[in-house]
């Protein structure tokens, strides 16, 4: 890190582990779960609320979130979770029966809660201090931190059976990268007149001013805007969620794809959205957070139709391409917009978002059990496109009107 002499650079650098993180550590627990369920001898139904506790905790975080948010503040919270996280796969890989594992994963979800709302909150503020875009690439690195926990459970798996083991280097990579991370993120902002230490009676009637205000925050119901923005967002991770596991059985079941091509429909959709965080950023810059949320959210929803009328592996595969790319940036702008709201805001959208993960692809399946998964994808179409209109209602703001109202 002390190599890095550009302050932004640091700072990126550092929250980017942040993001490495979560996705490592999700992906991690995630591609031992057929070990883990041979282990504990658990049932299909049994495996289900395994993965059900972990989403019940993520969306049941989110009084305690808001509150270590304004008490801790986001750069020790984002430390001391990504830590939790880690320690909590040791923990799994010790669980002697199915109810310390239960209690384990709903541990996770509260984990994966209070990380994600922090590190996020991490690079809202980046954006705001350095008046430059970088939340999509950040979003990129928690899909970075996917793959490299997908090559190293193969790697890992190939060298031992061990679970333990597995989990006991996964730990160890968790801690260093929080480590890496802890010396350059963005402390939080306080008043000049506080972080100086001059006792002035303008600090102390401001000092005092933001604790009513945040006395008030903590007893309103959240804002217009606020539900808005968690709109956007159940519904964007609805239709991420339902992309990520209906898929390849569409590409099998309705396009006839061939065994070896079905798992190409999750491959497109994940490659897409990567590149598209990559260069997101850029086109925030150049057309604005708004305009890139309501067109993204269009194209994919006009892409996905394509595919369902078109019929076919072709079109499914470039209306899979379209579904990718469009919703790739909605998420990354979302939480840029909440944290800027404060941190109630942002605490709550996330829990909203995970409930979108969490509730979607099964409200997908009933749709598709009680008539087609053609229907079934038609409503994550829907879905889609009921982002943009979303958008439409959101005051975005964007890094150049935050670093102007501060002067």
């Amino acid at each position: 890190m002390l190599l890095v002499r550009d302050e932004f650079r640091r700072a990126q650098l550092a929250i980017a582990a942040l993001f490495c993180v979560l996705g490592f550590q999700y992906a991690t627990w995630a591609a031992r779960l057929p070990a883990l369920k041979s282990k504990l001898d658990l049932s299909e139904a049994e495996l289900g609320l395994l993965l059900m506790a972990c989403g019940v905790g993520a969306a049941a975080s989110f009084p305690l979130v808001a509150a270590l948010s304004r008490r801790w503040g986001s750069q020790r919270l984002a430390l001391l979770s990504a830590l939790f996280l880690g320690v909590l796969l040791l923990a799994l890989a010790a669980a002697p029966n199915y109810p310390v594992a239960l209690a384990v994963m709903c541990a996770d979800g509260l984990g994966v809660g209070c990380l994600n709302v922090a590190m996020n909150a991490q690079g809202a503020a980046l954006e705001s201090r350095y008046r430059r875009t970088a939340m999509s690439q950040l979003h990129a690195t928690f899909s970075a931190g996917s793959l490299g926990a997908a090559l190293l459970a193969s790697g890992m798996s190939a060298l031992s059976h061990s679970v333990a083991l597995h989990f006991g280097v996964a730990t160890v990579l968790v801690i260093l990268l929080t480590l890496y991370a802890q010396p350059s993120l963005l402390p939080e902002e306080r008043p000049a007149g506080q972080s100086a230490g001059v006792a002035t009676e303008d600090a102390t009637d401001e000092a005092a001013g933001e604790a009513a205000a945040k006395k008030r925050r903590t007893w309103s119901i959240p804002s217009r805007v606020t539900l808005w923005m968690g709109g956007a967002m159940v519904f964007g991770t609805v239709a991420e969620g339902a992309m990520n596991d209906w898929s390849a059985l569409y590409m099998k079941e309705v396009a006839d794809a061939s065994a070896r091509l079905a798992p190409l429909g999750i491959a497109v959709v994940s490659v897409m959205m990567v590149l598209a965080r990559l260069f997101a950023d850029g086109w925030r810059t150049r057309w604005g957070d708004a305009r890139v949320v309501r067109v993204g959210s269009l194209l994919a929803a006009a892409g996905l139709a394509f595919a369902l009328l078109a019929g076919g592996v072709v079109p499914a595969l470039i209306g899979f391409a379209c579904m990718g790319l469009g919703i790739a940036a909605v998420t990354p702008c979302v939480y840029v917009a909440a944290a800027r709201q404060g941190s109630g805001a942002l605490a709550l959208v996330a829990a909203m978002g995970t409930t979108g993960l969490l509730a979607g692809p099964p409200v997908i399946g009933f749709i598709a059990a009680g008539s087609s998964l053609v229907w079934g994808m038609a409503a994550v179409a829907v879905s889609v496109a009921l982002v943009s209109v979303c958008a439409a209602r959101i005051r975005w703001t964007t890094t150049a009107e935050v670093a102007e109202a501060k002067v």
